[in-house]
């Protein structure tokens, strides 16, 4: 399906374009959610954190499979990670560039991976940290401890940048993962 075929324009000219499939709108809230939780809610040593924590685990696992066999959009292919790509879009961006991406733009791809990747790296040490072979290890607790806070700031980041980028682009970025479209003003340069 073309991105023509995903458009609709609203009475002020607005191009309605569909972004976000049900499925990945429901994993990136539903991750929130347990991070959320686990982050302010659970207390560590409970096994509502472990299970918790499982769940983060599963839905990033779902989500990197829907990277491969997703919508267009949702596929790594529409946002692969290139530091490169990132450098220059900020360049871009500096310039006053106001294109916009159907996806997300360099920066914010390497933010998606990086949460992934953090995400997993907790599941992993707190995983490690329930068997016998490193339970009471310092170093496991420690990573799990570091890439917690290191979610956090990445967390923080990420929201910063969806402001700005709401902000630069005059798109409602939250609107757009609750309902899956973008609304792009007219004469805006879309990538």
């Amino acid at each position: 399906m073309s991105v023509a075929e995903n458009q609709t324009s609203g009475r002020d000219g607005a191009r309605d374009t569909l972004v976000w499939d049900p499925l990945v709108r429901l994993i990136h809230w539903s991750l929130a959610l347990t991070i959320l939780v686990n982050g302010a809610i659970t207390d560590d040593e409970s096994k509502l954190h472990e299970w918790v924590g499982y769940a983060a685990l599963g839905l990033v696992a779902i989500r990197l499979l829907w990277g491969g066999i997703g919508s267009r959009n949702a596929r790594f292919s529409a946002f692969p990670p290139s530091p490169m790509r990132a450098v220059s879009h900020v360049r871009r961006v500096l310039r006053g560039d106001h294109t916009v991406q159907l996806s997300h733009n360099p920066l914010g791809a390497l933010m998606v991976y990086n949460l992934w990747l953090t995400v997993i790296a907790l599941g992993v040490t707190g995983y490690m940290m329930t068997t016998l072979r490193f339970l009471g290890i310092g170093w496991v607790a420690e990573a799990h401890e570091l890439a917690f806070y290191w979610l956090l700031l990445s967390v923080g980041l990420h929201v910063a940048g969806v402001g700005f980028d709401a902000w630069r682009s005059g798109i409602n970025l939250v609107r757009a993962m609750v309902n899956g479209r973008k609304r792009i003003p007219l004469g805006t340069k879309v990538e």
